[in-house]
């Protein structure tokens, strides 16, 4: 726990109710923090670190904030809505981004911001951070030119194309097959 003039503080939290706060709060939440003996303070979960193979948290930044502040973070951009350049015409979607930075006082900040896909409806279309619609308290601060998203085209294997003489030869060896099968064996003694 570090921030505003603060000393750093380490501080160890159970697994189970780290992960509880991780998975129900979400990215840039807000939480009221209380170490033994101390007041609760608002802290922003600013950064974790996992390990490599488990994923399970080996340690965690909380940043203490002032509520009258506005501070600067990374935001996930979340896709909704449906696009007919993927569920029709069989496209990609790619992720170019997957956050952007915003700018906004502590408890105005969003876990996400939605970016709709439905205009998606080609596939040299992209859609950009200017696309990308912020509450109105919340500054978007990366360059609204950036490309969010796009589909790409899917990839089409070309089949060998038969001419006629090997179509005529395919059809006469399958004949020839089928008239072998009907015909009952010679007997050889």
């Amino acid at each position: 726990v570090y921030g505003h003039g603060h000393d750093s503080e380490p501080i160890q939290l159970d697994a189970k109710g780290f992960d509880d706060l991780r998975r129900h709060a979400g990215r840039n939440a807000l939480v009221d923090l209380k170490v033994a003996g101390g007041r609760a303070r608002p802290v922003l979960l600013h950064a974790v670190q996992e390990h490599p193979v488990t994923r399970r948290p080996l340690h965690a930044d909380f940043l203490i904030v002032r509520m009258t502040e506005e501070m600067t973070v990374d935001v996930t951009v979340a896709t909704v809505g449906e696009s007919v350049a993927i569920e029709k015409m069989g496209g990609t979607l790619l992720h170019l981004r997957d956050t952007v930075q915003v700018r906004a006082l502590p408890g105005d900040l969003p876990s996400s911001l939605e970016l709709d896909i439905s205009s998606l409806e080609s596939f040299d279309a992209t859609l950009h951070v200017s696309d990308l619609r912020a509450p109105d308290k919340v500054t978007i601060l990366t360059d609204a030119s950036e490309p969010l998203a796009r589909v790409q085209a899917p990839r089409v294997e070309e089949e060998p194309v038969e001419t006629a003489a090997e179509a005529a030869e395919t059809e006469a060896a399958e004949t020839e097959a089928a008239e072998g099968e009907g015909e009952p064996a010679a007997d050889e003694s």
